[in-house]
């Protein structure tokens, strides 16, 4: 039996789908998001060295010192380790400004329920909020500013020891018209060193702090006279109740 011949046709071997190409919008977006991920890790591990650095190095310069430099045509200003501050002074300005210190992360969530109570009517800032706001960003109310502060205070917490957070603030905190830092605050007003301030020179100095161009240490009116010796008490209370320890050497 004679096999009847068949042609096999050829077929060309099948090729996968080609794959479509992004269109340019898509690459655009792509390309987009890759940098801003590298420019949000750059950013953040800048922060964070910078950060790391302070907690070290003295900071050079703040916003609110450079810009009153510019505009009175400099600024007295010295930098001094806290050891060589007297303790009465650390403690007092922990009184005045924010008495749980040691207590909290950065934010005093009880003061800033009192301040909510009362319409806004009081401060709720903590000394380290205070100190992130001078150090890194710039003076003013705007959201901008109050979001990054609390970005940057639980960084700042979780970095610095207390003590050093308290040793920055006491160096660029303003004590009178361009007058930054506690050694040329101590020789402004009471003409010695911060290391020999008294119980009584350091609680006027912290009572000025609110607001120090509008108030003179060396000669406090009749209510800031009784505040100086509230935040002197005060400045006694937290040594002797332990609120003072995280900071005391």
């Amino acid at each position: 039996m004679a096999r009847a011949a068949t042609k096999r046709k050829k077929t060309a071997p099948r090729r996968g789908k080609a794959k479509a190409r992004p269109s340019p919008l898509r690459r655009l977006t792509a390309w987009l998001r890759r940098w801003s991920a590298r420019v949000v890790f750059g950013a953040a591990f800048l922060v964070l060295a910078v950060v790391l650095a302070l907690r070290v190095v003295p900071p050079p310069t703040t916003q609110t010192i450079w810009s009153e430099s510019r505009r009175l045509g400099g600024v007295d200003h010295a930098w001094v380790p806290i050891d060589r501050v007297a303790p009465v002074m650390v403690r007092a300005v922990v009184a005045a400004e924010d008495a749980n210190f040691c207590l909290h992360w950065g934010f005093d969530m009880n003061a800033i329920r009192d301040a909510i109570e009362e319409g806004g009517q009081r401060g709720a800032s903590t000394i380290t909020q205070q100190t992130v706001k001078n150090v890194f960003l710039w003076q003013g109310r705007n959201w901008t500013r109050k979001a990054l502060e609390a970005g940057l205070t639980p960084l700042v917490e979780a970095l610095w020891p207390k003590r050093r957070i308290l040793e920055i603030y006491l160096n660029i905190a303003e004590w009178d018209e361009g007058v930054f830092g506690i050694e040329a605050a101590a020789g402004r007003y009471f003409g010695v060193g911060p290391e020999a301030l008294t119980p009584a020179q350091a609680a006027a100095l912290a009572a000025i702090l609110p607001d120090p161009k509008g108030r003179d240490a060396a000669n406090l009116s009749g209510w800031l006279t009784r505040r100086a010796r509230q935040i002197e008490d005060g400045a006694a209370t937290i040594r002797a109740d332990g609120r003072a320890a995280c900071f005391e050497s």
